[in-house]
């Protein structure tokens, strides 16, 4: 048997993937599983779970005016006949996709195949490749209730984000293994790989009325030499220094324990880490991406913040200041805290990558009988 995997371009597309092939690989069938894209985003995941990375190029249409529009028309005119050849040469027994633009020439070349399709939309709103693929997807998956307006009831199951063992690790000590001190609650900043400046730069002009009371870790994105050059300057003449952590990436065996460890965490509004954050019971204050630049992630916000597990500040609201009442408003509350968290792991729906590789590979079985 052999398995497809595609969608990329960011975390929150490629992590579920691995999240699933882990899965698969328990299969006593042992399929062959390969990974489709332009690059292979993280390599060493691939050769965990022993996935073949093929090189397949994609156009991205951007939401602004980008000369790139341009040029990856062509990219994704090329990478529509390299995924009819490739897929051809491979054949795969099934393809399964969480979507986004390196989703787009797979899926068109698996309908000309007629290659059994599975999708899994981690959006309240669907993105344009899963939207696409609806009328021909034998499978859709997805995770929030509000997404399935969008998709044929007869094959859309509500299942959840597939979440990476490492990340579901329950630690005994999270702080002891963080070195982090336990004097004063953790805040947890996050705003994802690529970080998030408007949040960033809200939460070094509130340092100063934060750390007194809290200790802080900071995930910033590239432009973490910048921030922890400005937050010396900030910190210089104080004893808060020792209660400010700061790091460009983090490993998922940290982010498990920094999502256990803290009281709240600030993040974006992915969908992968609003469930992290349900798992564990976590509650948030979440910063959607504006809508002009990210359809999906205020609509995520909110229906997450409906459930009781976080509160919402739109980005075009953040200031320090309102930033630190919020803190200080959830931290003063116990009962408040309480609910949050418990709100939050309601939220979550479990077992998402074992059901998606037992439908995967009975899709594949009898495709290949």
């Amino acid at each position: 048997m052999r398995i497809g995997f595609v969608g990329g371009g960011s975390g929150g597309h490629f992590y579920p993937l691995m999240a699933v092939a882990a899965e698969i690989n328990k299969s006593e069938l042992k399929p062959k599983l390969y990974y489709f894209g332009p690059t292979p985003y993280d390599p060493t995941q691939l050769e965990t779970f022993n996935i073949t990375y093929i090189n397949c190029p994609a156009g991205k249409i951007r939401r602004y005016l980008s000369i790139q529009n341009f040029f990856d028309l062509f990219r994704a005119f090329f990478g529509f006949f390299c995924a009819v050849w490739k897929l051809y040469v491979i054949y795969p027994d099934v393809i399964f996709s969480k979507g986004g633009y390196t989703a787009v020439p797979i899926l068109l070349a698996a309908r000309i195949l007629k290659i059994p399709v599975v999708i899994h939309e981690s959006d309240t709103t669907p993105g344009k490749a899963n939207y696409m693929a609806r009328k021909f997807a034998r499978y859709i998956a997805i995770a929030y209730d509000d997404a399935a307006q969008f998709f044929p009831a007869e094959k859309t199951a509500l299942i959840g984000i597939p979440l990476r063992t490492e990340l579901k690790e329950i630690h005994a000590d999270p702080l002891g293994l963080l070195g982090i001190p336990k004097d004063k609650p953790l805040i947890y900043v996050t705003g994802g790989s690529q970080g998030a400046q408007k949040l960033n730069e809200a939460v070094l002009r509130s340092l100063l009325e934060l750390l007194p009371h809290y200790t802080i870790f900071h995930q910033t994105g590239p432009q973490m030499s910048d921030i922890q050059t400005t937050a010396q300057g900030l910190l210089q003449g104080t004893d808060f220094g020792s209660s400010y952590y700061v790091a460009d990436k983090v490993p998922v065996e940290t982010v498990s324990a920094l999502m256990q460890a803290a009281s709240i965490v600030i993040t974006r509004a992915g969908s992968t880490t609003l469930f992290e954050l349900a798992y564990f019971g976590t509650p948030a204050i979440i910063v959607p991406i504006p809508e002009d630049v990210s359809r999906d992630q205020r609509t995520n916000a909110y229906t997450f913040s409906r459930s009781g597990g976080g509160v919402v500040i739109e980005e075009r609201n953040l200031t320090p200041h309102l930033l630190a009442t919020e803190i200080n408003t959830i931290m003063n509350n116990p009962q408040m805290l309480s609910d949050m968290s418990a709100a939050a792991r309601k939220f979550f729906i479990p077992d998402a990558a074992a059901k998606l590789a037992g439908v995967i590979l009975s899709i594949g079985i009898e495709h290949g009988s």
